[in-house]
This record gives C-alpha cells, structure tokens and sequence, in this order.
C-alpha cells in the first residue's frame, strides 16, 4: 500500500468538496479549484475526509494512488492557506517594481523585462529587491515563480540574478593569472 496514498485527506471547516463525472472540486475561502483525476483511481468524498482508492497492486496504479491522494491535498491546502514562493534579486541595479498586474524587472538587459502573471496568482514586490507570489494553486504559484526566475537566474561567479528565498547558489572560482 502506497504510504502516501493510504492516509485521508482531512477536510476543513469552511471547505467544500464534490465529485461529479471524474471530476473533484474543492470550494474554499481562497478560491475553487477542480482536478480530473484518472479514471482508474476511485476517490471517495465522506463528510470530513477524502479517500483514494486503487484498483490493484500495478505499478501504474500504485504511482497513481500517491500522486492522486497529493494533488488532493494540495487542492485542500490551496484553498485554506493558499501557497507562496519568494524570490530575491541579487545584483548592483538590479530590481523589479510593480504596476498593476504587471512586474517591471530591471537585471542587467538593455531593456526592462515585463511580466504578467497567470490568472488566479498575484505577484507583489514589497521592495526593490524581492518578489512574493502566492495564489490557491500550487502548480500556477511554482510555474509563476520558475518563469520570473529564468528571465535572469542566479549565475555561478558573482550570484547574480534571480533566485528563491534560500536558495544556494554553487560558487566557481574566477580564472587566476598565470605566472
């Protein structure tokens, strides 16, 4: 049995589920989300938890079971707490300012990068130097993130770019001169 995909799914106060033709929606103070899952896995919705089920012991079906079971509970999460990844920029004149939905990012280009975010994610500069993106849905909140990241990642010689809250960026030694 799949350790992950055998524990229930608690459902909150304030959060409402239904399961109607293969499709599991979750209602909550954040927002709705829906998933489709695979029409092999049976979810069960009771009054206080949600359950995945597996038909078999199959490889597929076990990998299945888990990966159901956890985008279910990230769906619950999403919807009460919602997620939020941070990210810093490093680098003299480097920045980023918001108008609106949209984030102007400064980082060394001969022009200013402009970023819109997706729909049901909310991208906030609180200082010159870091951007905050949160929303209800983990994998929206994780791609946003990803994708301000790449318009400069963080370079391995002087660290400079755009980098998660935390993140270790590998160091490389410069050249040395030769005697």
């Amino acid at each position: 049995m799949s350790r992950i995909g055998k524990l229930p799914v608690e459902v909150p106060q304030g959060v409402e589920v239904s399961l109607a033709a293969g499709t599991l929606t979750v209602k909550g103070p954040k927002g709705t989300l829906s998933l489709r899952h695979h029409p092999e896995m049976n979810v069960v919705v009771d009054d206080a938890e949600v359950r995945v089920e597996r038909p078999s012991d199959q490889k597929t079906h076990r990998a299945l079971h888990g990966l159901t079971r956890a985008l279910v509970a990230n769906m619950v999460t999403g919807v009460t707490q919602g997620f939020t990844k941070t990210l810093e920029i490093q680098g003299v004149g480097y920045k980023a300012e918001q108008r609106g939905q949209t984030v102007l990012i400064t980082v060394g280009f001969s022009h200013t990068v402009e970023y819109t975010a997706m729909e049901g994610v909310t991208v906030e500069c609180p200082n010159a130097t870091t951007i905050v993106v949160s929303g209800a849905d983990k994998q929206k909140v994780g791609q946003t993130a990803a994708e301000i990241r790449a318009v400069r990642p963080p370079e391995p010689y002087k660290g400079k770019g755009i980098r998660y809250q935390g993140e270790q960026v590998r160091r490389k030694a410069g050249k040395t001169a030769g005697a």
